[in-house]
């Protein structure tokens, strides 16, 4: 049984929606970041840098697998069970080009953006505010004709990049739902994956009240 230690949060809705895709059993643990679960010493053995998304994976041959970092995971699902990632070829490395692009760009500079919103501190606001503008013109850019982010091929990589991108839109509407307007190739994107019946259930998937 795989079992997921995770929040309603882009990154923690990542491996909800592959679990979903793959139509494998597992069970998820909330982990309410807001209460500060993430720092509990049962969670720390497994995420050490205390932050969720975590699995655990007990039907492993060899033992217990327990895994942190939302890409580790996504990358981990897909090769385990063959599917949303090619074992080799053109596809798959442009899939693993787009699945870290949006961990070491796209994420953490939505983050930043989300945080300072709330604050009255004009110059950061604005700093990631065109940092999150840019980005979206290289997703943008980067799908030019293509159904999805490594080609005809939906992947991981549109996984991960679609939980940020609609947190954006959703959140941050006046940052980014303009440039979404006018950008067909990101618009019709965002409704191609928001379509699919498993992403759907894993952006509707909501901790316990």
């Amino acid at each position: 049984m795989i079992t997921l230690l995770t929040w309603s949060t882009p990154n923690g809705r990542k491996p909800i929606i592959m679990l979903e895709e793959l139509e494998v059993p597992y069970q998820v643990v909330p982990v309410n970041i807001k209460e500060g679960e993430q720092f509990r010493p049962e969670f720390l053995g497994i995420s050490p840098n205390n932050k969720i998304p975590a699995m655990v994976d007990d039907g492993v041959e060899g033992g217990s697998l327990s895994l942190f970092e939302s890409g580790a995971i996504l990358t981990y699902l897909a090769e385990r069970y063959g599917k949303l990632l090619p074992p080799s070829g053109h596809v798959r490395y442009r899939a693993l080009q787009w699945l870290y692009w949006q961990i070491g760009g796209l994420g953490p500079m939505a983050g930043q953006l989300g945080y300072f919103a709330k604050k009255d501190d004009a110059m950061p606001k604005e700093h990631f505010t065109a940092e999150v503008q840019r980005l979206f013109k290289v997703l943008d850019s980067g799908l030019g004709s293509n159904p999805y982010l490594a080609g005809d091929e939906y992947t991981i990589a549109d996984i991960a990049t679609y939980t940020w991108t609609l947190a954006m839109v959703e959140h941050q509407p006046q940052a980014v739902a303009e440039l979404v307007a006018q950008k067909p190739a990101l618009h019709e994107w965002l409704k191609r994956v928001g379509n699919r019946p498993a992403v759907q259930r894993g952006m509707a998937w909501k901790p316990p009240a």
